[in-house]
């Protein structure tokens, strides 16, 4: 024999007439409006003044950095009708102040027909960029190239957008 035990549970209504309205908040004059404007306008004043800053010939923004960019923006993918910075081959470039770029950079595969050629071309178009001293080339396989380190240039260029 089993026994049900019903939870009996009641809900307490209760009818009112109305509800007191919460106290409304209370701003303080600290000034008139004229001296409120002219505060807001001031906290822009030294951003405004402020000139842009130079970036280093090596940093992003910088004169020999963006000329090694276009340099690499000029070298194309034989099988590809695509730039190997848009490609998403290049993983970083790094200048020091002496003119030293290292060029960090993959293939599309190992077994890329331009394997042994595409760095060869890459340390020789950096090192005739002015104000570039020495070239060099690290050929990474880690991580491996995909068609999502593409630019949206390149994807447009081949269709995929």
């Amino acid at each position: 024999m089993t026994e049900k035990i019903h939870d009996e549970r009641k809900i307490a209504v209760e009818e009112v007439d109305g509800v007191t309205p919460p106290p409304k908040a209370r701003v303080e004059e600290t000034g008139s409006a004229r001296e409120t404007m002219e505060r807001k306008r001031d906290y822009l004043d030294g951003f405004l003044k402020q000139q842009p800053v130079e970036a280093d010939a090596g940093e992003p923004g910088g004169d020999v950095y963006e000329a090694v960019i276009a340099a690499l923006k000029e070298i194309y993918d034989p099988e590809i009708p695509v730039n190997i910075y848009d490609l998403g081959l290049i993983y970083g470039v790094d200048v020091t102040e002496g003119g030293h770029v290292v060029v960090t950079m993959t293939l599309t595969t190992p077994h890329c027909p331009v394997a042994e050629s595409m760095p060869g071309e890459v340390e020789l178009r950096v090192g005739s960029v002015p104000g570039v001293g020495v070239a060099e080339v690290n050929l990474i396989w880690d991580p491996p190239w995909d068609p999502q380190k593409m630019s949206d240039e390149a994807k447009l260029e081949l269709g995929m957008l």
